[in-house]
Formats: structure tokens, C-alpha cells, sequence
């Protein structure tokens, strides 16, 4: 990988941001070009946040109008550690796309080398919430991708921050309508009583759902470590 990566930020833009520092929600996130950043990010943006986003030399086209791109390295924390502030908020949806079990080593080298960097950017620049999407569990499959984001969930609490870590299990949406099939099994899973836990836990998410889950995240910084499984992301849509 190119460690020569530069920074794209103006002066007058940071000034600007830290002058809206104080009455304003200023979010840095990570992942913003991917499936799930390239939807969020227009809603922040629709919300008043004030969005600034870590992307790799090119993907900076990729964003919407409005959202300040700083060009760097997710997997080196040095390329963008002292471009966070001013943010409040840091969203890390970094990953693997497409989780396989046969990506074992891709977790490990892209998933949780990342969440290492941005726990360890975001502690250093003070970031007040800091919102991780890590994976529903325990569970019988995926089990190298649930141990990566355990991990990242204990380098979260070890870290100190206030923190809202979301565990959907799979999402429901464009190019992911397979599972659409299952919703008749776990309808019939989630009210028979031995199988009701497990179903809810690992329960299908909508697009909408998950978005909802993480502009609530967003609007509503926790206290201390907060986690939100399957059933309260739902609840988040209603």
C-alpha cells in the first residue's frame, strides 16, 4: 500500500467546521463509499450534521455534495489521526464486502487492522461517541468474521469512549434479497419458544432498519458502552 497519501481539507474548511463545533453534530466516518456508508451519509447530511469522510485517492467523486472528503489510508491511523477534529461523532463501517467464511484472513487484515486505527485515531483526537457496526453472536456460522468483530468490540470498551455498537446479523436490501426467502422460517422461529432467542438475535434487518439504527446512533450519543442487538435496531424504524 501507497504511504504517501495525501490530505485533502482546507484551512478555511476546518476553520469553518470548528466554528460550528459547538452547536452542531460534526461526524468523521469511515466506509462512506461502501454499501452501507453511501446511503448514511445523505441522510447525516439531510439530519445537519456536518460530515467529513475518510476515503482513498479517486473515491472522493463517490461522495455527495456537501460531505468534506479527506483523503487516506483506513488501515494506517498516521494518514488521518489529525484530520478528526473537530468531529463528535466517528461511524467505522470499514469491512470485508460480501462476509464469507472463506474471507477468514481478509477479516483479519482489512476488518480489524481498521478498527485498530480508528480506535486508536478517535481515542487520540477526543471523539465524544464513537459508533461500530460489529456483528450479531453468538451464532453456529461466520465464526472467523464474529471473532474479528469481538474484537473490535473489546478494543472499544478498553479504549474508554462514550460508544454505540450495533450487532445486525444480515441486511436485507439491494443485491442482498436472497435471504427474503427465510423471513416464513423466521416468523414461525421467533414464537415457538426454544428457538424465540436465537431468531430474534440473529434476525433479518431491513436496509431501513439498520439506517434508522444508525442515525438514532448518531442523534442520541450513549453514555458508556451501549449496545443495540437486532430487536432494538428494529425498534429504531418505528
Amino acid at each position: 500500500m501507497n504511504s504517501q497519501i495525501h490530505v485533502v481539507c482546507p484551512a478555511k474548511t476546518l476553520h469553518h467546521l470548528r466554528q460550528l463545533s459547538t452547536n452542531t453534530n460534526l461526524v468523521f466516518i469511515t466506509g462512506a463509499t461502501g454499501y452501507i456508508g453511501s446511503r448514511l451519509v445523505p441522510l447525516l447530511l439531510q439530519q445537519g450534521c456536518v460530515v467529513t469522510a475518510l476515503v482513498r485517492p479517486g473515491s472522493e467523486k463517490k461522495l455527495p455534495s456537501g460531505c468534506t472528503p479527506v483523503l487516506g489510508d483506513p488501515l494506517q491511523r498516521e494518514s488521518f489521526a489529525d484530520k478528526i477534529s473537530p468531529a463528535k461523532t466517528f461511524i467505522q463501517l470499514v469491512g470485508v464486502p460480501h462476509p464469507t467464511p472463506r474471507k477468514a484472513e481478509q477479516f483479519r487484515q482489512i476488518d480489524l487492522v481498521s478498527v485498530r486505527a480508528s480506535v486508536a485515531a478517535a481515542s487520540t483526537a477526543g471523539i465524544e461517541h464513537f459508533v461500530y457496526v460489529s456483528v450479531a453472536h453468538p451464532a453456529p456460522v461466520m465464526k472467523a468474521y464474529i471473532e474479528v468483530r469481538k474484537e473490535g468490540e473489546e478494543l472499544i470498551h478498553q479504549s474508554g469512549m462514550n460508544a454505540t455498537i450495533l450487532r445486525p446479523w444480515y441486511v436485507l436490501g439491494p443485491g442482498h434479497r436472497w435471504a427474503f426467502a427465510l423471513l416464513p422460517i423466521y416468523w414461525l422461529c421467533e414464537r415457538f419458544p426454544p428457538t424465540r432467542d436465537g431468531a430474534r438475535r440473529l434476525g433479518l434487518l431491513r436496509l431501513s432498519h439498520m439506517l434508522a439504527a444508525l442515525t438514532a446512533a448518531v442523534s442520541i450519543p450513549a453514555t458508556g458502552v451501549r449496545v443495540w442487538g437486532v430487536p432494538e435496531m428494529r425498534a429504531r424504524a418505528r
